[in-house]
C-alpha cells in the first residue's frame, strides 16, 4: 500500500534508527548516541556500535567518522519496542487503515440511525409483524 508523507514521518520518527559499526572508537561520541562494544567474535571486523536515533545527528556523526578516516558501516533498521508494529505494520499504511476505519464508523452510523428511524415507524412495524404472521403460518 502507498504510504503517505505522514507514515514516512511516524517511521523516521519513532521507528528506524541508525546503526552505524566501526573498526575503533572515535576520539568523542556526540550526546545521544549510544556506544556499545560489539562480542569479539572471529570473523567480525567492527568491533564497536553506535546507535542514533535521530537521523540528523547520525549523519554528523558519521561526517566526522569520514573526517577522522575511520572505517566505518551504516544500517537503517526498525527499533525493537513494543509500539513499532503499530506504527509501522509491515507493508501497509496506519494512516489508510484508520481511514478506512473512521469511513467504516461513519458509514455504521449512518446505516443504524436510517434502520432506527425506519422501523420507528409504525406501519412499518406493522408490516412486519403482519408478514411474521404470514410466515409462522
Amino acid at each position: 500500500m502507498q504510504l503517505t508523507r505522514f507514515d514516512h514521518w511516524l517511521r523516521e520518527r519513532f521507528v528506524y534508527e541508525t546503526h552505524i559499526k566501526t573498526l575503533r572508537a572515535p576520539e568523542s561520541v556526540p550526546r545521544g548516541i549510544r556506544a556499545q562494544q560489539l562480542p569479539d567474535i572471529p570473523g567480525v571486523r567492527f568491533k564497536h556500535l553506535f546507535i542514533a536515533r535521530n537521523t540528523k545527528l547520525a549523519d554528523s556523526f558519521i561526517a566526522s567518522l569520514r573526517d577522522a578516516n575511520l572505517m566505518f558501516f551504516t544500517a537503517v533498521v526498525d527499533r525493537r519496542a513494543w509500539f513499532v508494529p503499530w506504527i509501522a505494520p509491515k507493508g501497509k499504511s496506519p494512516t489508510w487503515i484508520l481511514a478506512w476505519i473512521a469511513l467504516a464508523c461513519i458509514s455504521t452510523f449512518y446505516v443504524v440511525e436510517y434502520l432506527a428511524g425506519l422501523f420507528g415507524q409504525p406501519e412499518v412495524r406493522k408490516m412486519l409483524a403482519d408478514a411474521f404472521e404470514v410466515l409462522k403460518g
